[in-house]
């Protein structure tokens, strides 16, 4: 039901009002609603870089080593998580807010002899 659906980014400002005690269009429910997705979200999220290790620890069991090609045709996916790791790290290195990479992904990939 489009009616349902608010142009992007007005919700974010409603949120942003509710929370200086503006006018708001966003309900309590709908801000938990909201909420609730971002956790969601982000479980789901850790989920899928779970897996991805979990994929990575595989293929250094089965070769030895964490260096799989950005094209891997076995398992393009892993390919790809990887390269998104070192670019990840290059925009953490930086500062950049936008980077998904923490510390303890650090961590855990040196562990495995990741090539960064």
């Amino acid at each position: 039901n489009p009616s349902l659906v608010m142009p992007e980014g007005t919700e974010r400002h409603s949120y942003k009002n509710n929370q200086n005690k503006d006018s708001s269009v966003l309900t309590k429910n709908r801000i938990q609603l909201l909420n609730n997705v971002d956790v969601e979200s982000e479980g789901r999220r850790f989920k899928l870089w779970e897996g991805s290790y979990e994929e990575l620890m595989s293929f250094l069991r089965k070769f030895g080593h964490a260096r799989v090609p950005a094209k891997y045709p076995p398992n393009p996916s892993l390919g790809i998580w990887v390269s998104n790791q070192r670019q990840n790290y290059k925009r953490y290195l930086k500062g950049d807010p936008s980077s998904k990479m923490t510390e303890d992904r650090i961590l855990r990939l040196n562990k495995l002899g990741f090539e960064w």
